[in-house]
């Protein structure tokens, strides 16, 4: 793998840091700004929209600069979002330091999965992009509990400044070691815009948000689900989420190796476990032993998605992905934002921390009912391909590719 697939994955580890690290601090930053923890949870959906809207806008403005200069933008927006969440005297001065630095968040995963595709051979793409997103879940396992950590003993403001630092690191990581990429000739918003009009990209679209929708309705509300209901110290948030980061590197690595292999029946397998084990999550949450389990699994599960559907959207954005790519990172986020909502609901409505999971559940089954009805629809389209252009092998060809 090409050394300037660090460079991303240096980048993603930042990101990832920063997206995720909120989560284990929700108690710490409600309590200090005197909301509720519902409402604390608007730092995770508002940090989802802005990645969601961020995304097709920043990339559309990415098309005027070379993909390596505009990685290095995004980098800086991100360190000034994060430096601002860190400053806020009151909750919507943070709330707004935390859409800053999503603005850069779709179009950094979006255009590198793009370089990291470019990369390497047709063969290695999905492996590459898994490598990129190794960052993001690397974040997990070191920078997440660490900030984490260093949120509840010495306050939630070091952790962000601490996290604009990984920017910094993550910019100069861009600078040096990702080469010059100049913006394809010809490519026109336009362009980029068409392949909208492709179902199977919007079915691609869908089963992101809900697939990882899924993942979050349980990972955003797990600090007060494992402290009320299954009696863990606040402390031990943060090895849980070392658990869950751990889950999210292997289930990330397992998805790329195999996407490259059979994209599809991965998808299958990684949503269909996803759904049963969140269903079942309403019953482990209760133990201890087993809550940890489960929150690993989710990870893995949820992780070993990414890959595929990152792949899948490239594969039929193929004439001009760049676009398509970023808003599929915007839309996992739609999905972050939509569960975080709905897990804040069914809590606000009375039915408990555990609630949230049965939300999950949900939305991972649809996203599995989606997958199986993008590959009927790709059977159907392909069947009369295969037909009319008999048996010659440029017909094969053509069947293949459709």
């Amino acid at each position: 793998m090409p050394l300037a697939l660090l460079a991303l994955a240096i980048g993603a580890f930042g990101i990832g840091t920063t997206e995720f690290v909120i989560m284990g601090l929700l108690p710490e930053v409600a309590d200090d700004f005197g909301v509720s923890i519902p409402t604390a949870g608007f730092l995770v959906t508002g940090y989802a929209l802005g990645v969601m809207f961020g995304a097709p806008l920043m990339t559309a403005l990415g098309t005027k600069v070379s993909r390596k200069r505009m990685l290095m933008l995004l980098m800086g927006l991100f360190i000034v979002g994060n430096l601002l969440s860190a400053l806020a005297p009151a909750f919507t001065v943070m709330l707004i330091g935390r859409i800053v630095a999503s603005l850069a968040h779709g179009a950094f995963f979006g255009i590198g999965s793009v370089v990291a595709a470019d990369l390497v051979a047709p063969d290695k793409k999905a492996g590459a992009i898994a490598m990129m997103f190794t960052g993001l879940t690397v974040a997990n396992v070191v920078g997440v509990p660490l900030g984490t950590l260093i949120g509840q003993t010495a306050g939630w403001r070091l952790t962000f400044t601490i996290v604009a630092a990984l920017g910094v690191v993550g910019l100069i990581g861009v600078a040096r070691l990702v080469p010059e990429m100049p913006r394809p000739e010809g490519v026109r918003l336009r362009h980029e815009l068409a392949a909208f009009k492709n179902a199977q990209v919007l079915l691609a679209m869908a089963m992101t948000v809900l697939g990882f929708g899924g993942v979050f309705a349980a990972i955003t509300y797990i600090a007060p689900m494992m402290t009320h209901v299954a009696g863990f110290a606040g402390s031990s948030v943060t090895w849980l989420l070392v658990l869950f980061g751990l889950g999210m590197v292997g289930g990330n690595l397992v998805g790329g190796k195999y996407a490259d292999r059979a994209l599809m029946p991965m998808l299958y397998v990684s949503l269909g476990a996803l759904a049963v084990v969140l269903a079942l999550f309403m019953l482990t949450a209760h133990n201890k032993v087993l809550a940890g389990v489960t929150i690993a699994l989710i990870g893995a599960l949820g992780f070993a998605a990414v890959p595929p559907l990152q792949k899948r959207v490239l594969d039929q954005a193929y004439h001009a992905p760049t676009l398509a790519s970023a808003v599929n990172i915007g839309a996992f986020n739609l999905g972050n934002a939509l569960s975080a909502w709905l897990g804040g609901l069914v809590i606000s409505a009375g039915f408990g921390y555990t609630a949230p999971n049965w939300v999950g559940a949900a939305l991972a089954a649809g996203a599995l009912l989606l997958a199986f009805l993008s590959a009927a629809l790709e059977r159907r389209d392909s069947a009369p391909s295969a037909v009319v252009a008999g048996p010659t092998p440029a017909g094969q060809r053509t069947a293949v590719h459709h």
